[in-house]
């Protein structure tokens, strides 16, 4: 059955990662923080869904990020993975509730075991939509992942969000990584 998702039939499950690293500006203390992280991953198989000739298999996609020290996640999303088997072509396509929709893709193949997809603001193929008020304090200017799924029965992903924020006069690489291992 996995053979339908290419390179994200590794990811199916649920996973946990205890490690996660979050480098990201802080408002409330004014400053760049590092901040540890544990997180919660399930990804649930479905497909096919097609538009027209287009047969697309994905994932459904929740995550929920805490520090250690919280009852509540600071961070979450919710989303679809997506493999287009034919075009070759791998998509993540999330929402943040801070008023962020973000359309990331890239071109691989059925085996890659690692790949990285990227979206850019304002880009009609794989773009970033944000709210007015991010727009204008913290826009996210673009957006990168790359993905590993390890022969252990891990993945693990580094992702970068460049953003344009007022506190900086250049644009801020606000960072997180973890690695995930399988709880179910």
């Amino acid at each position: 059955m996995n053979e339908h998702w290419g390179p994200l039939a590794g990811l199916i499950g649920e996973w946990e990662g205890t490690g996660g690293l979050d480098s990201a500006f802080s408002h409330s203390r004014g400053e760049v923080l590092q901040t540890p992280y544990l997180e919660k991953v399930e990804m649930k198989p479905f497909g096919p869904v097609d538009n027209g000739s287009q047969s697309l298999y994905g994932l459904d996609y929740h995550t929920a990020m805490w520090r250690d020290d919280e009852d509540s996640p600071f961070h979450t999303e919710v989303g679809y993975w997506l493999w287009d088997a034919a075009a070759g072509e791998v998509l993540r396509c999330f929402v943040v509730p801070r008023g962020i929709t973000v359309l990331a893709g890239a071109l691989t193949t059925a085996e890659a075991t690692s790949f990285t997809m990227s979206a850019t603001l304002g880009d009609p193929k794989y773009g970033i939509c944000e709210n007015a008020y991010l727009g204008q304090r913290a826009s996210s200017l673009s957006y990168e992942v790359t993905i590993t799924v390890n022969p252990n029965d891990t993945w693990s992903y580094s992702e970068c969000t460049m953003l344009a924020m007022a506190e900086f006069g250049e644009p801020f690489a606000h960072t997180d990584s973890n690695t995930l291992h399988r709880i179910a």
